[in-house]
């Protein structure tokens, strides 16, 4: 049962949908069909965004780019440039629609988006991100671990797939599980579980109840012998003193914020939504100082040429600020929010958290449109920061 593998070349745009209904254009790169006995088996698109449109795909979880079901990076975290890119396959129970029109599927999907553009072919949450890269660094998600191969309408290699589970956890643990507590442990389970048995849900016919239960079983299994050796207990070894780490990584689960734990460092990266954009955090603990640190990262990068402006616009928005201020990268356009507090000889607990995590946010959203009216021209930094300060009075 040897596998044919088809490789389109397509330099060319695409318009999906999210699921808020909101158009997203990819540009598109190549796209990937493998036929076994004349059957499809996969589909992959390659796709180029750039990192602005790779923040929105990352805080909404686009793509099944679920942080839950993240690989561990393997150079660093992504930069401000160049253009990110982002292998994604088809969920196997749509491959049939793509089955009439294998002679040539590009023109098949270009003309969905003009005459269908509400197919679920060209919905974000039917394709599932295998692999995300911006040069030498990126990371895989649990679908990569999970090949194709190792399912096809007429039988399953458990084999195969309990080697591709515990593997993925295995670098999973590295990133993620060292960091959170037994509630979010619970909820990756149940997101691969649940992921899992989407994914063999078109061959229900012939693969059994019965031979999935224990699959899912070794899967528990696995994780859960990862999760005792990883728990939160290792935080406390590695920064022992005055744990401070320990009790902010409890403050985010305890208040329901997904994050995922940045490798070697005391540092948890998380998204928030807020009215008026959406954007990243960074909670960071400097341990030996007894300090602890949190970042919202503005998503609007500023262009050299109005970052003086954007200067003047901080400048009068930090003045007479009570917790946290602004700062401005001059070098590349990075606009963060900050608070942060010293606790050396006293204790960090859950209310000084939420009143330094929630003022940041907070802030972050109120003065997000200003920021963005002086990028575009539209205020002058006098008259941006009025128009905000005069809705809050």
């Amino acid at each position: 049962m040897t596998a044919q593998t088809k490789t389109y070349q397509l330099d060319t745009n695409l318009t999906l949908q999210t699921p808020s209904q909101t158009p997203l254009t990819i540009h598109t790169q190549t796209l990937t069909l493998t036929q076994q006995n004349d059957t499809l088996i996969e589909s992959r698109l390659t796709f180029c965004v750039t990192p602005e449109l790779y923040h929105q795909i990352d805080t909404q979880a686009l793509f099944n780019l679920k942080p839950e079901l993240r690989g561990t990076f393997t150079a660093g975290e992504f930069l401000p440039s160049p253009n990110i890119e982002i292998t994604a396959t088809l969920k196997p129970d749509l491959l049939p629609h793509l089955t009439p029109h294998l002679e040539d599927v590009p023109t098949y999907l270009k003309n969905l988006t003009q005459e269908q553009p509400d197919h679920p072919l060209l919905s974000t949450e039917n394709w599932l991100a295998l692999q995300v890269k911006q040069q030498e660094t990126g990371y895989r998600t649990f679908w990569d671990y999970l090949s194709s191969s190792a399912m096809t309408a007429d039988t399953i290699d458990s084999e195969k797939i309990n080697d591709a589970i515990f593997n993925f956890f295995k670098d999973w643990t590295d990133a993620n599980l060292s960091s959170i507590g037994t509630e979010a442990i619970s909820q990756a389970l149940e997101e691969v579980a649940k992921g899992f048995e989407e994914w063999v849900d078109t061959n229900l016919s012939s693969v059994t109840e019965e031979t999935i239960s224990p699959i899912i079983e070794e899967m528990v299994k696995a994780f859960e012998q990862l999760a005792d050796a990883s728990q939160i207990k290792d935080i406390q070894n590695d920064y022992s003193s005055p744990h401070i780490f320990d009790t902010v990584v409890k403050f985010f689960t305890k208040d329901d914020w997904p994050f995922t734990k940045l490798k070697g460092e005391p540092v948890l990266r998380m998204a928030f939504q807020g009215n008026n954009g959406n954007w990243t955090c960074y909670a960071k603990t400097r341990v030996e100082q007894s300090q602890f640190v949190f970042y919202s990262i503005c998503p609007v990068k500023v262009p050299k040429p109005k970052r003086r402006a954007v200067g003047e616009f901080i400048a009068r928005a930090n003045y007479g600020m009570i917790i946290g201020n602004f700062e401005l990268d001059f070098i590349d356009g990075e606009i963060r929010y900050k608070t942060s507090i010293d606790v050396e000889g006293s204790t960090l607990n859950f209310p000084m958290l939420k009143r330094l995590v929630y003022t940041n946010v907070t802030m972050m959203d109120e003065y997000l449109p200003g920021i963005k009216a002086v990028v575009e021209g539209k205020l002058s930094p006098e008259d941006a920061i009025a128009l905000i300060e005069s809705k809050t009075e």
